[in-house]
């Protein structure tokens, strides 16, 4: 148990001013990790499809997922432990949140990171004189590497750059498309768009709009992982209590619940920090996913075209040529691939930390082993299945983006928003001292967005969902 005395240096004190914008980092690492096939493919292809009328969809899973990173980022912030160990604290049988966690996510990690790869690999070979499989091979390689060295550093600065290629290229291409104020502001309340009759010509995209609109909710803003790993990222970057947590394990209960006033108020600073974080992610995830939608309403719509299989990113490309020169068609093709591959670097950094943190707890045997081994068996793990499934299925990235997109991006995200709420609002305050839970309890909007998310994610599940199936 610590000293009253000896919690004077535990936490830095938190910048204030412009001085927080100087510190922000996981929020470039999460939305580069999320900005990818998503947006790239399914966003441009729905766009084209659909229209702006599916601008609202982009709108409320981003936002709506934002309350589910950010509270889970506020909970690492306050504790010190990532969204694993708070799930393990969950009210009923022993780990029973993380069982249904290490089941499902090692299903959708498996599909989704394969099929990235796949996309990935669509690219490259557009750009590079390779194939497709091996294009896929080489992005896989590349992210591994990056992955490998689990620092926090080289990851932001790798993600970071590659954000910025993707917003550069995405507002090129989309702007000279651009449909008006007015269809934007149209796009962005609900409703249902027709599939037009040219779409559903030769049985490639089905009546049901609803079959093209869920797997651009589900991986809008990422999915049930990428929440996960924005806690990963904000427990690398040290903010507030975090500074004190290390990767792959619970937090120190006794600092916890001996944490005076003072040293919660330090931490208070620092969720300024991470609120300013989250919703920079938050707005370029809307912008970057909205101007591909548009760019896919602008170029491809008016050719009756909804790309699929293996020909997309060439396509697509050549499409951008003819709008806006050899220049326009290569910026998408780069953006493209930018966006592709910092989803498949974030997507190895962050799926082995989430399965390793889940087999700790579940099979503690397996805790034994030092937390960097235990990333990179998954890590290797990963690279197999990653190139047998570009091999195998290299010529089908729409259809595995959209499976891994409904897997990973809905079906666990109500169940989510639920825990975090208990996290939040039961499981914290015990863990707390009586004086730093009074500092930092969490408002009533945090309730409010966690309530709603749930709700409408839960309502996709239940009836939305089975109707595509």
């Amino acid at each position: 148990m610590y000293k009253q005395t000896d919690f004077s240096d535990q936490i830095q004190k938190p910048p204030k001013g412009f001085a927080v914008l100087a510190l922000v980092g996981p929020s470039l690492v999460w939305c580069a990790e999320y900005i990818g096939s998503g947006e790239v493919i399914l966003a441009t292809r729905t766009g084209a499809i659909l229209g702006p009328g599916i601008l609202w969809a982009i709108v409320f899973a981003v936002f709506l997922k934002y309350w589910i990173g950010l509270c889970g980022a506020r909970y690492t912030v306050c504790t010190g432990e990532g969204l694993l160990d708070l799930f393990n604290r969950m009210p009923g049988p022993r780990s029973w949140a993380v069982w249904i966690t290490l089941i499902a996510q090692f299903i959708s990690a498996t599909i989704a990171i394969g099929s990235l790869a796949a996309a990935a690999g669509v690219f490259i070979s557009a750009l590079l004189p390779v194939s497709s499989v091996v294009g896929g091979w080489l992005v896989t390689v590349f992210a591994l590497l990056v992955a490998w060295s689990g620092t926090f550093g080289i990851l932001k600065m790798v993600m970071s750059l590659l954000v910025l290629v993707i917003l550069f290229g995405v507002v090129y291409v989309t702007a000279g498309v651009f449909p008006g104020i007015a269809a934007v502001l149209q796009g962005l309340l609900p409703q249902i768009p027709d599939v037009p009759a040219w779409a559903q010509q030769g049985g490639k995209v089905s009546a049901n709009a609803w079959h093209e609109i869920l797997p651009l909710l589900g991986w809008a803003a990422g999915g049930f992982a990428s929440q996960v790993w924005y806690s990963y990222w904000v427990l690398s970057a040290g903010y507030g209590a975090a500074a004190r947590g290390k990767p792959g394990q619970p937090a120190d209960d006794s600092f916890l619940a001996a944490m005076p006033a003072e040293t919660a108020r330090r931490i208070k600073g620092w969720l300024r920090v991470v609120y300013v974080d989250a919703t920079l992610a938050m707005a370029i995830g809307v912008f970057v996913t909205a101007c591909f939608a548009l760019a896919g309403a602008g170029v491809l719509a008016p050719r009756h075209l909804a790309p699929d299989g293996a020909e997309v990113a060439l396509q697509l490309s050549t499409l951008f040529s003819a709008q806006w020169g050899l220049a326009g068609g290569t910026l998408f093709l780069i953006a493209g691939s930018a966006a592709l591959i910092s989803t498949q670097v974030g997507q190895l950094a962050g799926w082995p930390r989430l399965l390793a943190d889940a087999f700790r707890i579940c099979i503690p045997g397996f805790g034994r082993w030092e937390w960097k081994k235990q990333f990179r068996i998954f890590l290797f793990f990963f690279f197999i299945t990653n190139m047998t499934i570009v091999y195998t299925f290299g010529l089908k990235p729409v259809i595995l983006i959209k499976i891994a997109a409904v897997l990973d991006g809905l079906l666990l995200t109500p169940l989510q928003a639920l825990m975090l709420a208990v996290g939040l609002y039961y499981v914290l305050p015990r863990m707390l001292s009586e004086e730093a839970g009074r500092v930092l309890r969490p408002g009533w909007m945090f309730a409010v967005g966690l309530i709603v998310a749930f709700l409408v994610f839960g309502y996709f599940c239940l009836f939305q969902i089975p109707s595509v199936l």
